[in-house]
């Protein structure tokens, strides 16, 4: 884009910052030859070098690939002459015979440097493989001049570094546009800055061998994706010669920026437009009937004839038309010729890249620490044996300590006992084994026993007990992976009202044997069996509910240590049947609990047996004796010797034999149910599920990691390929993000 033939030079290219300041902040422009001074005063006013380099250089090193940077994008369809414009703005032999250059975003930049160079590369595209990014990387071209060959050389081997097919005849790739960009760095000290990205031109058509539909949505996704950019400003350019209102460009460019802010049109073939049909297009030049706020320009491209025409020169074909050529002769000045929209182009990028340079910053401090965290719920990489090992153990690691604090209750240095009460689990522990122990003592027998106040009369009706509603044994949901080993969900009615001296006569009556002064001791067994028949459900029932607030234990903080879904899956899914195992132990020991005390050897060496039994008697002799007491006497209660022998009722066998047998039952079903219910808890529940060493809790630890295969390791912890990618697309954001961060510091 320079003005004149550059000079060659060995110096160092000079950056704003390298300049001397004056005490307003603004650079200095030292002295030099007479004429100098006022172009580089000019460039200076027109641009701030540094933070423009700054802009590039995050584009060079990816950042717009994860942030919107400001840019201007020169946009059109294949018709209209944007690639003329394009050379017009920068000066630059594009080969015409090719057309390649039309296939892929062309990123050019323009900088003052005393030095004079080109630098080519291309910047892969975001989702490009990282074979193709590696061999794009590795492609880069320097060349101290970019004159007409040198480019036509330079763009010959583009093709085939993006994966394009050379020409038509090419068969070696399929594809026909690509997402990758071009990237020309054009150093020089008669250059004046100017950033601008080329992108095809769309189209509606295709080309028979060379171009198909899929194209022609690719090329229009490609165009949409850099115009949605909100710091793009775009260049529409339009024919003068066609009614705008059917430009599909301009619609798109409506849908995107509708209020125009950020839309600069560009009319090329003026000498086209009919005759009377002018004064449309002259409004629009001057602001008429036009909602864009950067307006239109127009410029005046060499036709086909003059291409061919070597002595043809652009900038003097187009002044001569602009100067002589009415009514277009009259247009303010700059708003026509490609000189006055350079400069319109280098101003507008200025101060659009100004205003939103702070936006910038503060969006890559922002995406940055964002993609960090998530990198971060990762985890380690999980790629070799090693790693996954390493990884697992952490995770099984903090399973044991949080459990091991939460076994012992102490949930103040854990955060996420705070976030989740399911994970305190002594406390849930606690509350179902009291709900248990008053479930048992309220609804465990099955037939309601005598109160003192009954016991002076076995004949009598029992007074109805309290009305109870039945009672659910189930407090937790089940797991699904469950259902197949716990209690479903049942409820327990009430003990009976009816008469349990009719119950216990019936028994007596239908298993006696001839035993004189006593009865058979296989009635208190068939008594205790029948009178504990919802002991099984109740009990069954609790320890279900561990079971499901074991798993949900392990199921919630596996969760919170391990974010991985798939993998957390995973370890619950090669854990589940070790699990099973695990739990059924619990069940197995209630149900041999349940055994021993219900259907073996009615035994008890607990003193409370007797004590109760005792205390039974002296409560219905003390009931019957109450009958019998002196009112009128100043010692107390006093009863006639002669009435303590008489004070019982005379009572046939059966009587009594039913009032001992229910003495005896009441006294030691008492001692059995306790001990029945500390023995579930303590045993079957947590021995078996919660502290034993066997215990379900237990199960994922360092020794299990240690101790799976290779497979395994993989199986559990391998990272899937969508995980893989996205592991390594963070961390090239990261990288690059981190090296756009250093560049604006």
């Amino acid at each position: 884009m320079a003005t004149e033939e550059p000079v060659m030079a060995t110096e160092e290219p000079v950056t704003a910052a390298e300049e001397p300041v004056k005490a307003t902040g603004q650079p200095v422009i030292a002295a030099e030859e007479p004429g100098v001074v006022a172009e580089e005063r000019d460039y200076a006013r027109i641009g701030d070098p540094t933070l423009l380099e700054k802009i590039d250089k995050l584009f060079a090193c990816n950042v717009g690939d994860h942030i919107d940077l400001p840019q201007l994008v020169v946009i059109g369809d294949q018709s209209s002459g944007k690639s003329s414009v394009l050379e017009g703005l920068t000066a630059l032999p594009f080969p015409r015979d090719s057309g390649l250059c039309t296939r892929f975003a062309t990123q050019i930049t323009f900088r003052r440097t005393k030095v004079e160079s080109v630098n080519v590369s291309v910047i892969a595209s975001a989702n490009a493989n990282p074979e193709h990014e590696g061999k794009v990387k590795g492609w880069h071209v320097h060349v101290p001049k970019l004159d007409k060959n040198a480019f036509a050389d330079i763009m010959s081997q583009v093709p085939s570094v993006m994966g394009l097919p050379a020409d038509k005849n090419d068969t070696s790739s399929t594809g026909t546009f690509s997402s990758d960009v071009l990237r020309l760095e054009i150093h020089g000290p008669k250059e004046d800055h100017l950033s601008v990205i080329d992108v095809p031109g769309i189209f509606k058509n295709t080309t028979p061998g060379l171009t198909t539909k899929e194209d022609i949505l690719m090329v229009r996704e490609m165009v949409q994706a850099y115009m949605k950019n909100p710091r793009s400003v775009m260049i529409a350019v339009v024919p003068a010669n066609v009614d705008i209102a059917t430009q599909e460009i301009l619609e798109m460019a409506r849908e995107v920026d509708p209020e125009g802010q950020r839309t600069i049109g560009v009319f090329t073939k003026p000498d086209l437009v009919d005759r009377g049909a002018e004064a449309n297009v002259i409004d629009l030049l001057q602001g008429k009937g036009s909602n864009g706020k950067l307006g239109w320009s127009m410029v005046r491209n060499p036709g086909q004839q003059e291409l061919t025409d070597a002595t043809t020169n652009r900038q003097s074909l187009e002044d001569d038309f602009f100067r002589f050529k009415e009514p277009w002769n009259k247009i303010d000045k700059d708003r026509v010729g490609v000189t006055a929209l350079r400069k319109r182009l280098q101003t507008t990028l200025t101060a659009h890249i100004r205003r939103e340079f702070p936006k910038v910053k503060m969006e890559i401090s922002r995406k940055l620490a964002a993609s960090k965290e998530k990198i971060g719920l990762l985890g380690a990489s999980r790629e070799t044996k090693d790693q996954q090992s390493k990884y697992l153990l952490g995770i099984a690691s903090q399973f044991q300590h949080v459990t091991s604090l939460a076994q012992t209750a102490q949930y103040g240095t854990q955060a996420c006992f705070k976030r989740d009460n399911a994970l305190r689990l002594p406390t849930l522990l606690a509350n179902r084994n009291e709900s248990f122990a008053n479930g048992m003592e309220s609804y465990g027998h099955e037939h309601a026993f005598l109160s003192s106040a009954e016991e002076d009369d076995l004949e009598e009706e029992e007074v109805p007990m309290a009305v109870f509603k039945p009672l659910s044994v189930r407090k937790t949901k089940n797991e699904v992976e469950l259902e197949e080993i716990l209690l479903t969900e049942t409820t327990v009615n009430p003990p009976s009202d009816a008469s349990i001296t009719a119950w216990l006569e019936k028994i007596h009556t239908t298993s006696r044997g001839d035993h004189l002064g006593t009865f058979n001791p296989g009635l208190l067994s068939i008594a205790m069996y029948e009178q504990s028949a919802k002991w099984e459900t109740l009990a069954l029932g609790y320890t279900s509910d561990i079971i499901a607030v074991v798993h949900d234990y392990i199921v919630r903080l596996l969760t919170y240590l391990c974010p991985d879904e798939n993998v957390r899956s995973r370890i619950l899914a090669f854990l589940l049947d070790r699990l099973v195992e695990r739990y059924r132990k619990g069940l197995e020991q209630t149900k041999f609990l349940l055994e021993i005390e219900r259907s073996g050897t009615l035994r008890t060496m607990n003193h409370y047996f007797n004590e109760n039994l005792e205390k039974s008697r002296q409560s219905r002799r003390k009931a019957a004796l109450s009958t019998k007491v002196l009112n009128d006497c100043k010692h107390g209660k006093v009863v006639r010797f002669e009435d303590i022998t008489t004070a019982e009722p005379p009572m046939s066998n059966t009587q009594h034999t039913v009032r001992e047998l229910h003495d005896i039952l009441f006294s030691y079903y008492k001692v059995a149910r306790k001990r029945f219910v500390d023995n579930v808890c303590m045993q079957a529940v947590d021995h078996h599920l919660i502290s034993g060493l066997e215990s379900p809790l237990q199960l994922f630890s360092s020794d299990f990691v240690t101790d799976l295969s290779e497979e395994e390791l993989e199986d559990i912890a391998g990272e899937d390929e969508g995980l893989k990618r996205q592991r390594k697309q963070l961390e090239k954001e990261i990288k690059d993000l981190e090296a756009g961060r250093k560049i604006l510091l």
